[in-house]
């Protein structure tokens, strides 16, 4: 009976916990469609704080993914470096005409927003840039005044917290100035934000030091391995545990003399016999 209710406790908790260790061992995805440049440098970084990913490709479009536990942490490690990246439009992109004719509004706004790409495009190449838009504000040419309205240009840039960028904001706003025609160098505002630092390695210390964590980070093969151990220790002490209580169940009972008293061993009941016949051989 105990052997019966030891077997029904032990087949109930192994799903259970096989079913646990699976669910901490899941693979989770970060971003897809991204280019093979992009991806990598995600792993790079991602790599560098200490957290695990994977690389994986379909159909031309490739997408990262990490485990379950290191999920968050590694969205806050991305995040603050500025990924994944905006993708930029080229000129050709901008240009491209779907139509026989276009008006010269829609001939006017790609020209800004094709300028506005190309420099912002320029300005996250700059070590230390995690990203940078530009706002161009050029004013149509009036033909009946003879004093034009001034361009202005706003630019934003995050950078990283370990790089300083305020010394290069004169390069920065010269390379803005000279990049659109007619626009003044005092029109330039250039603005600076410091990204996010990078989170610290102690929470993935503390989750490495679980045995279910070290397991989720192990990848596939080791997910694999581990959940055949499982299954093999479990229906091994399954079959152990059967056996035994069958054993148990077949041992036949002991033998007790016919008229013996119940409870008494065979030696009391040879001796109460040997006694009996003593007695019958004094009587005759």
């Amino acid at each position: 009976m105990k052997a019966n209710a030891l077997l029904r406790r032990f087949g109930l908790a192994a799903p259970v916990a096989l079913a646990l260790l699976l669910c901490a061992c899941a693979k989770q995805e970060l971003y897809s469609n991204l280019s093979e440049r992009q991806a990598n440098e995600m792993i790079a970084v991602l790599k560098t704080a200490g957290i695990d990913s994977d690389k994986d490709v379909k159909e031309g479009q490739f997408s990262i993914s990490t485990s379950s536990s290191d999920f968050p942490n590694a969205i806050r490690t991305l995040s603050a470096q500025g990924y994944p990246r905006e993708t930029f439009d080229n000129m050709g992109q901008v240009f491209k005409r779907e139509g026989f004719v276009s008006s010269p509004l829609e001939e006017r706004a790609r020209l800004l927003h094709a300028m506005s790409q190309e420099i912002a495009n320029t300005l996250t190449n700059i070590d230390g840039v995690v990203t940078a838009r530009v706002h161009l504000q050029i004013p149509e040419k009036n033909p009946l005044s003879d004093k034009p309205q001034p361009a202005s240009a706003a630019v934003f840039i995050k950078y990283r917290a370990d790089k300083n960028l305020s010394s290069q904001i004169t390069q920065i706003k010269a390379l803005v100035v000279n990049s659109v025609e007619g626009l003044a160098y005092d029109n330039v505002t250039v603005a600076l934000f410091p990204a996010e630092t990078m989170p610290a390695e102690a929470p993935k210390q503390q989750a490495a030091a679980t045995p279910v964590a070290q397991i989720s980070r192990g990848g596939t093969p080791l997910l694999a391995g581990a959940a055949f151990g499982v299954l093999a220790l479990g229906g091994g002490g399954l079959l152990w545990l059967r056996r035994r209580g069958t054993a148990h169940e077949e041992a036949p009972a002991p033998r007790v003399a016919a008229g013996s008293a119940p409870g008494k061993s065979r030696d009391l009941v040879a001796a109460e016999m040997q006694n009996a016949l003593r007695r019958a051989a004094g009587r005759k």
